[in-house]
């Protein structure tokens, strides 16, 4: 079982997306001067923790069996699909949730002056859908190369 942690690849993917969600919080301080541990284990924000995995996979899988190899080729392939899918789909979700989140907003508004809803919460007539589902490509770039530099900065120790 300790052997899983002589995987460098395996190592370099999980340290990348460990650090990757860690940064998360000083560099939100930092931009909007607000402290914010959940983006620990959110979604979206910078740096891209999906870029991040994939590119120090990628990159160590490079390193250890060579860039000709079949394997970086599949990793290569692995880390473009999430990269595309992290700055097109999940992103075009979450754009398309805040608009639905407005909607509910205007919605709710109707309601509580169209009829009394005493019995119930505030939190029972409202469900906000999640807006930071996916990134801006800045994020998946930075993400890119903190998931490079992991590998590279891990090699040494695994080589």
């Amino acid at each position: 079982m300790l052997g899983i942690f002589t995987n460098f690849p395996l190592v370099a993917a999980f340290v990348g997306i460990g650090f990757a969600q860690f940064i998360k919080v000083p560099i939100h301080l930092i931009v909007t001067r607000e402290f914010a541990p959940g983006l620990i284990f959110g979604t979206g924000s910078m740096p891209s923790s999906h870029s991040a995995a994939v590119c120090a996979l990628t990159t160590s899988v490079g390193l250890v069996e060579g860039v000709t190899s079949v394997y970086f080729a599949i990793s290569i392939v692995f880390s473009v699909i999430i990269m595309f899918d992290a700055t097109g789909i999940r992103r075009e979700a979450g754009e398309h949730a805040v608009i639905l989140n407005h909607l509910v907003q205007d919605f709710q508004t109707f309601i509580d002056e169209a009829q009394d809803w005493p019995t119930k919460e505030r939190y029972e007539k409202i469900a906000e859908l999640k807006t930071l589902l996916g990134h801006k490509p800045i994020e998946v770039f930075v993400g890119a190369i903190t998931g490079i530099a992991i590998a590279f900065t891990l090699y040494p120790f695994y080589s």
